[in-house]
């Protein structure tokens, strides 16, 4: 048995399955890049039989990796699994990751078979699977909620067929440290082939214990896990791919095991995500939250100045984070700004830095500071945002206590300038309703509004954020801007934008 840990990535798939945390391809691609810089083993970029964009995306992704496994999902279904393998056919190392449910509750509700049934299942669409490709996965779904002696006999008929890796899942968050632990060295134990397979973890959050179950599977023997960055996913989210990886670097003297992260590259990865996304982290998150490396007790301060080790385990260095303050002003030149921007991580073509730098320039004329987070929210708003069908061009707003407040807003839809002047009860309902008035969407709510401060300061630029709903259809949209109005604006068309991107999934996959 190794000490290497393989780090399977699901944030495209499992991630993406987060209420509003869809994403376009340009999105996709970007983020499957950061994984790879990041050093994870396996990515998981989708869910290939959904829609032809689920394709289209599990596609690219295949064809930009090089040297990441690219696996996509399959149910153990013949279409599934041979859509699955048309979409990985231009990887260099593909992978199907197919999965039926073992538990009696899922077996006898959800799939209506008996266990007998399932062990046809298995071994029919792991064979299928195995005869297109290479590396197969298989996954009992529920697996902590199912019958040791059936899951035994589900693990040992998988393996038989040819699966290399498997999966026991904690699909709906049940399981505790001990428990998980314990069906791992059950099951590794008790399968006679077990020694031919990989085992893997995934484990859901609903009772907080993603991070802690995975740790406990992998001390039983668990040599794959399954997560996701920022523990984004389905409900309470999946185990956090940061927090495994630097509680296995930082604890090595109790843990034992080695992954091939890149420590350095989890704050850009984490903060790409929440701007893809539009999901902020929570600033007491662990490793990446805003707080993590924040002392404000006076004891706490005091010993961080003699030495940082009394109070922080690991450098905010050691994960990617920078303690610079002022950095760039608005006499900074193209070359020190390109500079800034290798540093913090970004490789942009010649197009997206010469936009990105005159954007600076701009805000570097409205701010007296100009912060490395100011940067990463100017450039990941231009960058992710530059795709769009429908942009925001020209805002205007007039309000004040009389009211009703009135909004003018000139939107670019592909490529054609349309405006549009509203009233409003206060300023952003007005923008909101400029917004409805060029583009249509009776049917679409506004769930969320919220609004933060990139830094600190009355100066300090807004990031927005937006959630719309539309027949069961949840999207998030986020924009930043030193003007908190045209950040509501782009949150908002953001959101739009990947709602009419839904649509056209929804009609597809129907």
């Amino acid at each position: 048995m190794t000490d290497q840990i393989l780090i399977f990535d699901t944030t495209l798939r499992d991630g993406e399955q987060s209420p509003g945390c869809s994403m376009n391809l340009e999105e996709k691609l970007r983020v499957a890049a950061q994984l790879e810089a990041l050093g994870v083993d396996i990515i998981e970029a989708g869910f290939a039989i959904a829609s032809d964009g689920d394709f289209e995306a599990v596609q690219a992704v295949a064809q930009q990796c090089q040297r990441a496994v690219v696996a996509s999902l399959a149910r153990a279904a013949r279409a599934d699994i041979e859509r699955a393998a048309a979409a990985l056919k231009v990887a260099k190392r593909p992978r199907i990751h197919t999965f039926i449910a073992t538990s009696p509750l899922h077996m006898k509700v959800k799939l209506n078979k008996s266990p007998e049934q399932v062990l046809e299942s298995i071994r029919e669409s792991v064979s299928l699977a195995r005869n297109l490709v290479d590396d197969v996965e298989w996954s009992a779904e529920d697996a902590t909620r199912s019958e040791p002696e059936f899951l035994a006999r589900a693990i040992e008929t998988a393996i038989r067929a040819g699966a290399r890796t498997i999966n026991l899942p904690d699909t709906v968050g049940y399981a505790t440290p001990e428990t998980y632990g314990a069906m791992f060295r059950d099951m590794i134990a008790r399968v006679s082939n077990a020694d031919l397979a990989i085992f893997s973890t995934h484990c859901h959050n609903d009772l907080g214990l993603g991070v802690a179950n995975t740790l406990a599977a992998v001390a039983a023997g668990a040599r794959q896990v399954e997560s996701t960055i920022n523990g984004i996913g389905e409900r309470a989210g999946n185990a956090a791919v940061e927090e495994i990886a630097m509680a296995l670097k930082v604890r090595h003297d109790v843990l034992p095991w080695r992954t091939g992260i890149v420590s350095t590259e989890i704050t850009r990865a984490s903060r790409l995500i929440s701007a893809v996304t539009g999901m902020h982290v929570q600033p007491n998150k662990a490793i990446v939250g805003a707080n993590a490396f924040a002392h404000e007790s006076g004891i706490h301060q005091d010993g961080m100045l003699k030495d940082s080790s009394t109070y922080e385990i690991m450098t905010p260095e050691s994960v990617g984070q920078s303690h610079s303050s002022l950095v760039l002003g608005k006499h900074s030149g193209r070359a020190a700004f390109k500079d800034k921007l290798e540093s913090l991580g970004y490789q942009l073509s010649d197009n997206e830095f010469q936009d990105a730098f005159q954007r600076f320039k701009a805000l570097a004329d409205a701010k007296k500071q100009v912060f490395d987070e100011d940067i990463v929210a100017l450039v990941d708003d231009e960058v992710l945002r530059g795709h769009d069908r429908i942009q925001v061009t020209e805002v205007e707003v007039y309000c004040g206590s009389t009211g009703p407040q009135r909004a003018i807003l000139t939107l670019s839809i592909d490529g054609e300038e349309v405006t549009a002047a509203t009233k409003g009860n206060g300023p952003v309902d007005a923008l909101f309703n400029a917004v409805k008035k060029l583009v249509p969407h009776d049917e679409a709510t506004l769930q969320l509004y919220e609004v933060s401060a990139v830094t600190a300061g009355a100066d300090a630029q807004a990031e927005v954020s937006v959630v719309l709903a539309e027949n069961g259809r949840t999207v998030r949209g986020v924009g930043a801007h030193n003007d908190t109005l045209v950040a509501s604006a782009r949150a908002y068309v953001n959101a739009l934008n990947k709602l009419v991107v839904k649509r056209g999934r929804s009609a597809l996959a129907a």
